[in-house]
């Protein structure tokens, strides 16, 4: 069997037609029906003119139809990419541009935003509408589920693991690029690093899958997932949902638009999910505050995963409170490649930011010559392989992608330090480092440090221009519920923690610090606000 995951999950709708594989509210789509209905897509798809190679967008919210037109696209080996739902026109115009877009599946309240840019999109081919909100309106394309009524399955075919998928980057800076990825490893990287979470030893062979979800249902815990971050962005798919597919388990959904923590915990309850995914404190701590407030019985979960924002150790052993059978598997990720990862358990958790670096990896200087553990310096995360590079961005390709030793390293532009015990210490994206009077000041450092104060629930430290430091530290900050703290309390918690130069001068109190659907830094958000405050 080749690695793809097309094949993969048409031997597992093979083998549990059955079983449940996406769940949403009272949605449930069983393995057979997600094959099938993927299939017909897959049709529709061909017959307009989409093939190996040809870019298919999903500008949808949280949905099954998500995962059905990621599967459709890979059936005929096609580029699925991801479209961020908070963009507007230009941002929306740019991306489809860039990715060549040729197909698109919409939810229709997301439809009208196509309206003025689709005249400057000649490569599309066909629009797939869903109808959600009770908008029906699908004058701009075919609506989905006509597609699907409308069209036989798809014959089933050989593809290859070269096959890629496109995962656009939200951008700390300038545009998102998109980062192209191959098939294959994804799915040969999944085989080695799974398994052993679940009891199971590794493997090459795609075809063990199924093996190892048989095994995980006769034992009577199916791999059932619930991905709490939009699948548009990398954790939620490829972390939370990807996995629990490729191992015969089941996907659940959520149906709000949003965190809602308390729809978040029924579903983990109802479904028995024993896999969580979050994005770090932004999703952790109101999901710790909620159960504090409402213990549950969560004796079934085994895991939660987490990447794409700081994860701190009082927060993890918070939740592993409630769920002292579980780990936290806090992985050291960004969509060009994966770093390593920390291991929590109740009687065992592991320090915020600390790292035990995947194989191979390495921490490097600016001249790419890699660095002596223990000695302080710091340097940049090096991830041996890694994605194929940024679609139509050799510039940035060759920046992020190099050679080192003769060997080629991903280097997505994180700061870091390696300690003696060979264990990695993150400290932030360098694209976010302040320099403050000559000295390099990492956000995510300060932002955990003012974190650890009892009444600060969130928090964002940036830099802003200054005449006589070049920058100076300032931030945002929101309290807890009926919380109450100055800046200048703040400012002196921090300094007992961090050296003074790393304190902010300057903090803005705000009833919700900004972060994006996925729980990421809104950084330029947090400037406005910050700004505001200061010229109001």
């Amino acid at each position: 069997m080749e690695s793809h995951f097309a094949t993969v999950w048409e031997s597992i709708a093979d083998a549990v037609p059955d079983e449940p594989a996406i769940i949403q509210g009272d949605r449930r789509v069983s393995w057979d029906q997600f094959e099938d209905r993927a299939a017909r897509l897959a049709t529709h798809l061909s017959v307009a003119g989409i093939g190996h190679g040809c870019k298919v967008g999903l500008f949808l919210y949280n949905s099954i139809e998500y995962l059905e037109g990621y599967f459709a696209a890979l059936k005929i080996r096609a580029t699925p990419f991801n479209v961020n739902y908070r963009y507007l026109d230009n941002e929306l115009l740019y991306l489809f541009d860039n990715a060549d877009a040729q197909a698109v599946v919409v939810h229709a309240s997301l439809a009208s935003r196509l309206v003025s840019i689709i005249d400057q999109l000649p490569q599309l081919r066909t629009i797939l509408v869903v109808a959600d909100e009770g908008i029906v309106d699908t004058s701009l394309g075919v609506p989905y589920e006509t597609a699907i009524m409308t069209n036989t399955p798809a014959p089933r075919i050989e593809r290859d693991p070269t096959d890629a998928t496109m995962t656009y980057t939200g951008g700390t800076t300038g545009m998102p690029k998109g980062v192209v990825s191959k098939i294959g490893p994804a799915v040969n990287g999944l085989m080695q690093t799974v398994p052993p979470l679940l009891g199971h030893a590794p493997f090459s062979d795609p075809a063990h899958c199924v093996n190892v979800g048989l095994a995980l249902r006769e034992q009577g815990r199916p791999f059932t997932a619930l991905p709490a971050p939009p699948l548009m962005h990398a954790t939620g798919l490829a972390i939370g949902a990807i996995p629990a597919l490729t191992f015969g388990g089941r996907v659940v959904l959520l149906e709000h638009r949003g965190l809602d923590v308390d729809e978040l915990w029924d579903a983990v309850e109802r479904e028995r999910v024993n896999a969580i995914t979050v994005v770090g404190d932004p999703f952790a701590r109101p999901m710790l505050r909620a159960l504090d407030a409402q213990p549950r019985t969560l004796d079934f979960v085994t895991a939660i995963s987490s990447s794409g924002a700081m994860f701190s150790t009082e927060i993890k052993t918070g939740l592993l409170g409630h769920m002292r059978q579980a780990m936290v598997i806090d992985l050291i990720a960004s969509t060009e490649g994966g770093m390593g990862m920390s291991l929590s358990t109740y009687d065992n958790p592991a320090p915020t930011g600390r790292f035990v670096p995947g194989p191979g990896v390495i921490v490097v200087n600016e001249h790419d010559e890699p660095i002596v553990a223990g000695s302080g310096e710091i340097g940049f995360v090096a991830v041996p392989g890694g994605a194929d590079g940024y679609y139509k961005d050799e510039e940035k390709t060759s920046k992020t992608f190099r050679l080192i030793n003769g060997e080629r390293y991903t280097i997505p532009g994180d700061f870091a330090t390696l300690e003696a015990d060979g264990s990695i210490m993150l400290l932030g994206r360098g694209s976010q480092c302040i320099n403050t009077g000559g000295e390099k000041v990492f956000p995510e450092e300060v932002e955990e440090v003012i974190k650890t104060h009892p009444n600060v629930d969130d928090c964002l430290i940036f830099g802003v221009s200054d005449d006589r430091f070049g920058q100076r530290v300032v931030g945002v900050v929101s309290l807890r519920p009926d919380r109450v703290a100055t800046n200048d309390e703040l400012v002196a918690h921090c300094k007992t923690l961090v050296a003074s130069y790393k304190a902010p001068r300057q903090l803005v109190q705000v009833a919700v610090v900004p972060r994006t659907a996925a729980g990421k830094a809104d950084y330029r958000t947090a400037k406005e606000l910050f700004e505001i405050s200061f010229t109001a």
